[in-house]
Formats: structure tokens, C-alpha cells, sequence
């Protein structure tokens, strides 16, 4: 590593600095309903998992918690005008062209000092017609390794002026502990499908009512 980069898990200033100023433009612009972000550990290594719809998903969670979040983003937005944002806030860079050990070594380090990790499990953002893509194994397996709390979350809704319908919502945090990666990946996903139904649920109704 050469002498002028830091690791993520050392730019917690930036991230400290920056983020409150964040908090209340979002705030502010769109307007987002936040439930159950008590449910963020306030201490201890946790990985947060999120659906992802948007380039601005992370934001959310950053709302949520005054935990620093080192989010796993891809390398290209370290190349472009955002790369010193990006850096400073301690976002851990993926190559998503290749299985990439940097990356998951960052992330693992954060986790190993009592960090938070923030990650989006389908690895990009759903484009498509469908509810969720697929999720990678990441965020288990790094979850598992580090023996981290896994806590989900799911984000529905739209990034427009005063939203009235974007909304994130968290689940119970969960161990890994004696379940494969494969039962964890699952029990993952199934709870971020459900949170997410349950946001759809909620603003359904509060469109009966209206």
C-alpha cells in the first residue's frame, strides 16, 4: 500500500466531518422515512445488507446510525469526480470484474477492529422488473469470517423532492453461527424481502386512508 493511501478503516474524520452535513441536506431534499434503526448494533463488528436500487442507498444507513459505515463500492467511482468523497469517507473500493481479495481483506480488517461494514448483496443495482437479483455470498461469508451481526434492511421507494414514499426499514441482527453460507444467504434474503413488502404494505395503506 503506498504512503499517501489510508485504509478505510483509518479515515473516520472525514467520515465524522462530512456525514452530519450529509444528514440534513438528504433530509431535507427527500424526505425519507427511517424504521427500526434502533436495531443497528452501537458497538461491535456488524455488516449491514441492503437491497440496492440506487446510487444514493447508502445515505440512508448513514442517516440511521452516527456508527461510521465503510461501504463496499465499485472501484470506478474512485476514478471520477466523486473518487475524493468516496476516499475520504472511507468507502473500501471493489473491482467487480474479478473476484477481488482486497477488498474483502479491507472489509474483514474493519470487522476485526469492531467496525461496521456496509454492503449491497445482489453486488449491483436491480435495473430489471424483478423484486431481487440474486444475492452473492459476500456479505455472509465476510459476516462469518469477522464474526459480525448481519443486520438487513429494505428500501423502497422513490429518490424524488419530499418523497413520500422512500423508506428503509431494519431487521433483527443475525449471527452466521451454525448455518452454511448457503442457509445464511437465504435467511438474508428472505428477511430483506420481507422488510421491503412490509414498507409496500405500509404505504399502500397510507394511500387508503389518504
Amino acid at each position: 500500500m503506498k504512503k499517501t493511501e489510508k485504509r478505510p478503516e483509518d479515515r473516520e474524520l472525514g467520515y465524522k466531518l462530512l456525514t452530519p452535513f450529509m444528514r440534513i441536506a438528504f433530509r431535507l431534499w427527500y424526505n425519507p422515512k427511517i424504521i427500526g434503526a434502533e436495531k443497528i448494533p452501537a458497538d461491535g463488528a456488524v455488516v449491514i445488507a441492503c437491497n440496492h436500487k440506487h446510487v444514493y442507498d447508502q445515505c440512508l444507513t448513514v442517516m440511521a446510525t452516527k456508527r461510521v459505515i465503510h461501504y463496499m463500492a465499485k472501484k470506478e467511482y474512485f476514478d471520477g469526480k466523486l473518487a475524493p468523497l468516496f476516499r475520504i469517507v472511507g468507502c473500501i473500493p471493489v473491482d467487480r470484474a474479478r473476484r477481488d481479495f482486497s477488498s474483502a481483506k479491507s472489509a474483514l480488517a474493519v470487522l476485526k477492529k469492531d467496525g461496521a461494514v456496509g454492503i449491497f448483496p445482489e453486488g449491483t443495482r436491480n435495473k430489471t422488473d424483478k423484486f431481487m437479483l440474486p444475492l452473492k455470498d459476500g456479505a455472509v461469508a465476510m459476516a462469518n469470517k469477522g464474526d459480525a451481526y448481519i443486520v438487513p434492511c429494505g428500501l423502497t421507494g422513490d429518490y424524488c423532492f419530499r418523497s413520500k414514499n422512500l423508506t428503509i426499514r431494519y431487521g433483527e441482527p443475525f449471527k452466521v453461527g451454525n448455518m452454511t453460507v448457503a442457509e445464511a444467504k437465504e435467511k438474508l434474503r428472505s428477511e430483506i424481502e420481507r422488510l421491503m413488502l412490509e414498507n409496500l404494505d405500509n404505504e399502500a395503506k397510507m394511500r387508503k386512508n389518504a
